[in-house]
């Protein structure tokens, strides 16, 4: 199997570099590679990448995820989030190639308390939303094999992420506060790249949209608890100076891009497709936090 990797420098491509080696011929591409375009803004090169190199299996794990710059930037988030998958699906069509990519809970309002089915109504309430939308509909036009997982509160133990945040100001600050009414599933990089390896090793491959997070919610204070609890008793020489971690609304830390509520995710479809259960949140966070601390 030849499968061409792009985004192999994020918090995703990382992972995918190590769980996708074994499937095959891997060729993991970023913007500043040489031997191939790896770049989204570039759709002419990416359309030849997939001419001359002609994979088996296009994974994009490549994505615009300045949500709050998207709104200052609608141009360079269309650009990526929405040409150039649109790009991929249409070369991966023209040599039969299967497509997986990464699409976000983004995707839809925020609205209620149940988790998103794939079937429910879109309705983006930022740019960068609207963006990945428009990049889920510009693959399925196309016609190409392909499968888009949906994920949301992404974290890998390469780069920043939210536990090294909270870790880190810990130590700095004796208040924190932390918002208390945005309710998600914390995903690590590792379970997304895992998932997408065994996707390409199953028997029937997964069409179309499909919902890929950690199992259970909790709130983004609930998850710093978690954080800090978990890295002391991981690590009890840690030394905090935080003596309260207030829990507040979303309106108390105003951003330029509006956040959605509810990126809660029904995950079902993907369980019963590829016969699996999904591990809890917390499974995953003890994993990165034992790799980082």
């Amino acid at each position: 199997m030849k499968i061409l990797l792009l985004g192999k420098k994020g918090q995703v491509g990382w992972e995918l570099q190590r769980s996708l080696a074994p499937l095959g011929e891997l060729l993991a591409l970023d913007r500043n590679s040489t031997t191939h375009c790896g770049d989204l803004s570039n759709l002419e090169g990416l359309a030849e990448t997939v001419r001359v190199y002609r994979p088996d299996v296009v994974v994009n794990a490549a994505a615009y995820t300045a949500v709050d710059k998207a709104e200052t930037d609608q141009s360079t988030a269309n650009l990526v989030n929405a040409l150039a998958p649109e790009v991929l699906a249409r070369a991966c069509a023209a040599i039969d190639a299967y497509l997986v990519h990464f699409s976000t809970d983004y995707v839809f309002d925020g609205a209620g308390q149940k988790p998103w089915l794939e079937s429910d109504a879109t309705g983006p309430v930022n740019v960068y939303g609207h963006s990945k939308l428009a990049g889920e509909k510009g693959i399925a036009k196309q016609g190409a094999k392909h499968v888009i997982f949906r994920t949301s509160w992404v974290y890998g133990t390469e780069g920043g992420n939210f536990a090294k945040t909270m870790l880190r100001l810990a130590q700095e600050r004796e208040k924190m506060a932390v918002i208390n009414d945005q309710f998600g599933a914390p995903t690590g990089a590792a379970l997304l790249a895992d998932i997408t390896a065994l996707c390409l090793q199953h028997e029937t491959p997964l069409t179309g949209i499909y919902h890929l997070a950690a199992a259970g919610e909790t709130t983004w204070h609930a998850y710093a608890q978690y954080v800090l609890q978990t890295a002391q008793s991981l690590k009890p020489d840690l030394t905090y100076t935080v003596k309260e971690l207030a829990a507040v609304p979303t309106t108390q830390f105003p951003t330029p891009a509006a956040r959605p509520l509810n990126s809660r995710l029904n995950c079902s479809q993907l369980e019963k497709a590829l016969q699996l259960k999904l591990p809890a949140w917390q499974t995953g966070v003890d994993a990165m936090l034992a790799k980082i601390l």
